[in-house]
């Protein structure tokens, strides 16, 4: 079943780049590509935690006000304990991020769906409280933009490792293999002796670690942070995974499908925005995208049951 959906999903990227290469001469230029992929690295390395866990039939939406707050608490600790240490303070917040979200779903029995929904409203919440209406700035934090090999951003080269890592630890190890038995029928996979609550849980931790890097290179990019930080994120990611061929009911997926659905996103806003189309519009072709993506899903669910 993977081939043909990577095939079809593959077929509508080339279809992209042939459409926006036609009607703009910038869109296959280097450094226009490498913008396509930088601009994918949070967006990114968010979708690399959340498709493992929506492969296990979980969802987390408080990405975007988590990396908001890792990004705000790490400002902070930054003007008052330096730079090393702040990275430090930004790690345990996105842990801790991960592990309120896992232990409210595993352990109190919390949906996943409830528990991110509301953890997203707390977190947005405390970052607008604790951080006010203004930015906050951010000096000497600059490595994300660094351009060391090709002009590619080491924010891009590290989006790229962590997809790599992601894919190799869903395909290639015991870990992978019981989140998509997980996925496939978490009930099953507990009665042949699978830890479910304990790998769900990792799952949540992997995810909240997933927070804290992208809020460190939010932080880096812009130079700053401010309450809006990550605001679309989760609508982001989730039309990335989706798109790429994770089920939403779980068991199916993978990391190389993700990716495939983040450069069909990333594609149409660049080619749109190449195309001085409005960015109102992106946000209707994003949704439009979801949508799709949505019902591609479920047409595929009933395929595979016939």
């Amino acid at each position: 079943m993977k081939a043909p959906e990577w095939g079809a999903l593959l077929i509508f990227l080339l279809a992209e780049v042939v459409f926006f290469t036609i009607n703009s001469p910038y869109f296959l230029s280097w450094p226009n590509i490498v913008n396509i992929i930088t601009a994918l690295s949070i967006t990114g390395i968010l979708a690399a935690g959340g498709t493992i866990l929506l492969i296990a039939g979980q969802f987390d939406l408080s990405v975007g006000s988590g990396t908001a707050f890792v990004a705000l608490m790490f400002a902070i600790a930054a003007q008052s304990l330096g730079i090393m240490p702040a990275v430090g303070v930004a790690v345990l917040v996105g842990l801790g991020i991960g592990m309120l979200n896992g232990f409210l779903v595993t352990v109190i029995g919390v949906n996943a769906l409830i528990t991110t929904l509301g953890t997203l409203a707390i977190f947005r919440g405390l970052t607008l409280s604790i951080g006010g209406a203004s930015s906050v700035r951010i000096n000497g934090f600059d490595w994300a933009i660094a351009r060391p090999f090709l002009d590619i951003p080491l924010s891009a080269v590290l989006f790229v490792v962590i997809a790599v890592v992601i894919a190799i630890l869903l395909s290639r190890t015991v870990f992978g293999r019981t989140i998509y038995a997980i996925g496939a029928n978490e009930n099953a996979a507990r009665l042949v002796g699978i830890r479910t609550k304990k790998t769900l849980f990792l799952g949540f931790v992997i995810s909240g670690v997933c927070m804290a890097i992208t809020g460190l290179v939010s932080a880096s990019q812009l130079g700053s942070t401010s309450g809006t930080t990550g605001t679309g994120l989760e609508l982001a990611v989730v039309t990335a995974i989706i798109l790429g061929g994770t089920s939403l009911k779980g068991g199916m997926g993978s990391m190389f499908g993700t990716v495939l659905g983040l450069l069909i996103v990333g594609v149409l806003n660049n080619g749109m925005t190449l195309m001085n189309i409005n960015s109102t519009w992106q946000q209707v072709a994003a949704g439009t995208l979801l949508i799709l993506a949505v019902s591609f899903d479920q047409i595929r669910q009933r395929y595979v049951r016939a």
